[in-house]
């Protein structure tokens, strides 16, 4: 239910939807988009819809104007070029990020294994000393019941051994209650440990799949579309001046362009691999040997220091919410920048049809508008920097949401524990 409400597709999470198969959708993909050129009751992806589109209308074609000529060459098709370097460029960057993520957690998933079995070891050497320490029990009570032989039928050298075997036994006694109580203290910790690595790792492999990857499907195709659109809407442009006799063609492909929308291409390409996106199942804990304790023991043993902890986690969490809130702003004020950089309005070609000028006039106003200006070079590299500084806070606030996910986790876990805590020494005062 909570996947459905997020806008992620139902389906059944396995553990091998753990493993990222990103690559391998990406090849799936390229070879559904030539598959779908030929079909058109298929339910493509907008930007695939606009290519199939423009294919269909370019076959049309069989006679271009010189005009027309002059705008393909020297405006769309460098345009494209352009888009085609940009989504390389981006799926680059988007590739090192997702393997850094993925890298992150492994190291999480190493941890929890760590934890879990320093848990198991602590158990199973608590469960020796408890059965040691029945054992010293039992001979004690066995000692105790010879003692209580009369007196009189008992020899003194009998009488001296039995004091020093009680005293002996008493002793070892002694020494395995501590030996317990130790490893007992020893397992609590360690179940704890356990318990909050657990909480940590369940958010951290939830937040990848459920946050994560689509934000990195943005960033792979940041400005793609508003690209494509600015481009195929110069073509449109063009087309609609030289000949209105097509209209009706060209009407279809700019409502294309017009349902450009990079949510729900996301969404539908999700859909499209459900096994790749899906979250898997939450971790659950594995209780060893019999252990019955599957939550955070609060008790008098471990309170002082997990209510330090808790208070080290509380302040922790408000330092890294502040500067990840500082990053964000950052990065959402960067983001918009890049719209603006992307989405100008620079397609319309209509005066490049005027009849009035002549061939030499139409190619001066057509190499004006985009490409010929002193500042196109200073525009691309202006893009590319801002890009790379919002890649490089992209990766910041992504490692600090994932710090503040982790540690919220074990926040809340010790909270919820330490609340039913007191809740408990509170009845048991009254």
């Amino acid at each position: 239910m909570e996947r459905q409400k997020a806008g992620w597709p139902a389906c059944d999470s396995s553990a091998g939807s753990r493993r990222s198969v990103i690559g391998s959708a990406s090849q799936s993909v390229s070879r559904d988009i030539w598959r779908f050129y030929g079909r058109k009751d298929q339910n493509l992806l907008s930007p695939v819809n606009c290519w199939y589109l423009l294919l269909n209308q370019v076959r049309r074609e069989s006679k271009d104007h010189a005009t027309l000529s002059d705008i393909y060459l020297n405006n769309v098709i460098v345009r494209f070029m352009q888009i085609g370097e940009d989504s390389t460029r981006l799926l680059k960057k988007s590739k090192e990020i997702i393997f850094q993520l993925q890298e992150d957690l492994m190291k999480v998933l190493n941890e929890l294994y760590t934890v879990m079995k320093t848990y198991h070891m602590y158990h199973t050497e608590s469960t020796s000393a408890e059965c040691k320490l029945k054992e010293a029990e039992k001979q004690e009570e066995k000692q105790a019941g010879r003692i209580g032989d009369p007196v009189f039928s008992i020899r003194m050298e009998d009488k001296y051994q039995r004091r020093s075997s009680v005293k002996r036994i008493e002793k070892m006694k002694e020494k395995r209650q501590a030996k317990f109580s130790e490893n007992k203290l020893k397992l609590i910790k360690a179940r704890n440990e356990y318990l909050l690595t657990l909480e940590a790792t369940n958010s951290s492999v939830f937040k990848y799949y459920i946050h994560d990857l689509s934000r990195l499907i943005d960033c792979c195709d940041l400005g793609y579309h508003a690209s494509l659109n600015r481009a195929l809407r110069t073509y449109l442009s063009a087309e609609y001046n030289l000949e209105t006799s097509r209209h009706e063609g060209l009407d279809i492909l700019e409502n294309a362009v017009d349902g450009l929308d990079p949510r729900s291409d996301r969404q539908r390409f999700m859909e499209m691999y459900p096994t790749a996106f899906c979250p898997p199942v939450k971790f659950d804990f594995q209780p060893h040997m019999g252990d019955e304790v599957s939550q955070i023991t609060a008790g008098p043993p471990v309170q002082a220091e997990l209510i330090l902890r808790f208070q080290q986690l509380q302040s922790r969490l408000a330092t890294l919410k502040i500067e990840n809130e500082e990053i964000k702003k950052t990065l959402e004020a960067t983001l918009t920048t890049i719209q603006d950089m992307v989405a100008v309005e620079d397609y319309d070609v209509c005066e490049s049809f005027q009849h009035s000028r002549s061939t030499e006039s139409v190619k001066s106003s057509v190499s004006e508008t985009y490409l010929s200006k002193p500042s196109m070079a200073k525009r691309r590299a202006n893009q590319q920097e801002t890009e790379q500084f919002y890649f490089t806070k992209f990766h910041e606030f992504l490692e600090g949401s994932n710090l503040i996910c982790k540690l919220q986790a074990k926040h809340d876990s010790l909270k919820r524990s330490l609340g039913e805590a007191q809740r408990a020494e509170l009845t048991a005062t009254r």
